[in-house]
């Protein structure tokens, strides 16, 4: 059972990303994650929040989870398939290899589920 496990739905629009965003900093915050790391969770979390919801949004509702397992910190997310965007892209799939410890993307009856974690401590 994970120490913390916290669960947020909301319109797959650009302007509720923020809440993902202050969502995962307080959690990490909370478990002892350093300010660096507690940066990086943020930025992975925006970059899978961009993969779901686009620069102009997409109808539906995004979900995400956020556990604290150990050390870990894991988010998934999911949220509808969208043409332009099923795909993680070069860019995206750069900054998450360089701000987390874990990620993929899977597809599955048209929607997309992102999963990443984060150590505490990386070294």
């Amino acid at each position: 059972m994970p120490d913390d496990d916290i669960r947020l739905a909301v319109p797959a629009l650009p302007q509720y990303v923020r809440l993902a965003r202050l969502t995962v900093a307080s959690l990490a915050s909370q478990h002892g994650f350093s300010f660096d790391a507690i940066e990086d969770l943020r930025i992975a979390v925006d970059e899978l929040c961009y993969l779901l919801v686009g620069a102009e949004g997409r109808p539906g509702t995004i979900t995400m989870r956020f556990a604290v397992e150990g050390d870990a910190l894991r988010v998934v997310a999911g949220g509808p398939a969208g043409d332009d965007l099923s795909q993680l892209g070069e860019l995206s799939a750069q900054i998450l290899a360089a701000t987390v410890d874990a990620h993929d993307v899977s597809h599955l009856d048209g929607r997309v589920t992102c999963r990443l974690t984060r150590r505490r401590d990386r070294g």
